[in-house]
C-alpha cells in the first residue's frame, strides 16, 4: 500500500470506548475517522455521525467488516468491540486482507487483547500470518501525568541515586456501562480481566527504563488476590438484574469486583523491583479513579485523576438528570464534585491515537505491539491462577496458555 498523506481509520464496535476516541481524535492532526462498523447499525450510524458533528472526519456505517476494509480511502482499523467477538473480527480482517479484497497499514486492538493466553496467541498469529502491522492500545501509558511523571523520575531522581524499585497502580469505578462486561463467560473473567491489564502495564512502564525493551524487567513471581465485596451481596444482585437482565445474576455466576496483584521482577542489575495493581467495580466516590506511585532511593511519584484542578459544587436544592458529565462513572450530582475537564486527553487517547496514527504512517515505531498485549495476557492469567491456588507463583507457571479463569468458565465462586 502507498503510504498516505493522511490516515483513514475505521472502528469496530460502536460503544462507550470507540466514542472516547473519536472525541480524542481532535487532538490527532494526520489522521482521519472514516468509518464504523457495529453488528447494531443504528449504533453504528451515531458514532459516525459524532465523528462528522466533531469533524474529526467524513465518517459512514459500513455493513460489514470486510466492506470497511475493502473502502480505499481506510487504511487502518481501530478493533474495539467486546472481547466476545475478537477472534471472529480479526478473522474476517485477515481473511479480507489475504484474499486481496483490501490493504491495510495497520491494526490496532483495544485492550485486553483476548480472554486468555491462548486466544492472544491466536490473533497475534493471525495478523503476523497476514503480515498487519499492530498496536497494542493501553490509553493508560499515554495519560499525561504517567509520562511526564516518569520521564522526570528517571532522568532526575534514578540517574542520581539509582533504579526505581516500587511501583503502584490503580483503577477503580462503580461499574461496568454493559452487560457483556459483568459476564464472565463473554468477558473472560471480572475486574481481574476487564481493568488490570491496565494497571499492571503501568506498573511494568514506569518500573522499565525509558529506551529499554519491555524483557529487561523479568517477571519472576505474581500473586493475586480476587473477590466480591458488593456486587454479590443480595440488594445489589437485584440491582444488576434490574438493569442487564436476567443473564446477569450475581448469585449463580459471579464475577471478582475487586483484585489485587503483586509481581516481582528481576532488574538488567539482579536488582528486585515490586509492582503493585489493583482494580476494583466496588469503588464509590465521584466517579472514575486513576491512581499510583513511584518510589525509589530518594525520590517519589504520585497521581490521581480525581484530584482535578476543577470542581463545581450543587447544593441539595439543585436536582437533575443522572449522567457523567462531570467525570467517568460518575456517582452523585450534588455536592463537592471534582471535574475533569477533558477526559480523553487525561486518560490518555488522544496522545495514544496520535501516535498510532504516526506509528500506522511510519513516521515512529509502535509504542505497543500485540506482543505486548500476550505478555500482559500471561501476567494476568498468571495472578487467575494464584488467586484459585491460594499462593504466590513462579512465573511463568505450568499450564499458562491453556488455563482459563473458574469466573470465564462460570464456576467461581466468591
Amino acid at each position: 500500500m502507498t503510504v498516505p498523506a493522511r490516515l483513514g481509520v475505521g472502528f469496530i464496535g460502536s460503544g462507550f470506548n470507540t466514542r472516547f476516541h473519536i472525541q480524542g481524535w481532535q487532538g490527532v492532526r494526520d489522521g482521519d475517522v472514516r468509518g464504523v462498523w457495529s453488528p447494531n447499525a443504528r449504533n453504528a450510524a451515531s458514532a459516525a455521525r459524532l465523528a462528522r458533528d466533531l469533524g474529526v472526519g467524513d465518517a459512514k456505517p459500513y455493513r460489514s467488516i470486510t466492506e470497511m476494509v475493502a473502502d480505499p480511502d481506510i487504511h487502518a482499523i481501530w478493533l474495539c468491540g467486546p472481547n466476545q467477538a475478537r477472534i471472529e473480527n480479526v478473522e474476517e480482517i485477515c481473511d479480507a486482507v489475504t484474499r486481496g479484497k483490501g490493504e491495510l497499514r495497520g491494526i490496532a486492538c483495544e485492550k485486553p487483547l483476548a480472554r486468555g493466553v491462548a486466544e492472544a496467541k491466536q490473533v497475534l498469529k493471525l495478523v503476523q500470518r497476514a503480515r498487519i502491522a499492530h498496536g497494542y492500545l493501553e490509553n493508560q501509558l499515554f495519560s499525561p501525568g504517567v509520562v511526564r511523571g516518569r520521564e522526570l523520575i528517571w532522568a532526575r531522581g534514578a540517574r542520581t541515586t539509582g533504579r526505581p524499585y516500587l511501583a503502584r497502580a490503580a483503577e477503580e469505578h462503580s461499574g461496568p456501562h454493559n452487560a457483556w462486561f459483568w459476564q464472565g463467560e463473554k468477558q473472560g473473567g471480572g475486574v481481574l480481566s476487564d481493568m488490570m491489564c491496565h494497571s499492571i502495564e503501568v506498573v511494568r512502564f514506569l518500573l522499565t527504563e525509558p529506551g529499554a525493551a519491555r524483557s529487561t524487567l523479568r517477571p519472576v513471581s505474581v500473586d493475586g488476590r480476587i473477590a466480591s465485596l458488593k456486587w454479590s451481596r443480595p440488594a445489589y444482585v437485584k440491582q444488576l438484574k434490574a438493569r442487564f437482565g436476567k443473564n446477569v445474576d450475581y448469585a449463580k455466576r459471579p464475577s471478582e469486583d475487586f483484585a489485587s496483584v503483586t509481581v516481582r521482577y528481576e532488574t538488567p542489575e539482579g536488582l528486585t523491583a515490586i509492582g503493585e495493581a489493583t482494580t476494583s467495580w466496588s469503588f464509590v466516590g465521584p466517579g472514575l479513579r486513576l491512581s499510583g506511585e513511584l518510589l525509589g532511593p530518594e525520590y517519589s511519584m504520585n497521581w490521581n485523576t480525581l484530584n482535578s484542578e476543577l470542581s463545581c459544587f450543587f447544593s441539595r436544592v439543585v436536582q437533575g438528570a443522572a449522567g457523567e458529565d462531570l467525570v467517568e462513572k460518575q456517582n452523585a450530582e450534588i455536592g463537592l464534585m471534582p471535574v475533569v475537564p477533558d477526559e480523553a486527553a487525561t486518560y490518555g487517547y488522544v496522545a495514544e491515537d496520535r501516535h498510532f496514527v504516526r506509528a500506522f504512517l511510519g513516521r515512529e515505531a509502535p509504542l505497543l505491539t500485540w506482543q505486548d498485549g500476550v505478555e500482559v495476557m500471561q501476567l494476568l492469567m498468571a495472578a487467575y491462577m494464584s488467586a484459585e491456588q491460594g499462593k504466590t507463583l513462579a512465573f511463568p507457571p505450568r499450564g499458562l496458555d491453556v488455563f482459563l479463569p473458574a469466573v470465564a468458565r462460570g464456576t467461581w465462586q466468591p
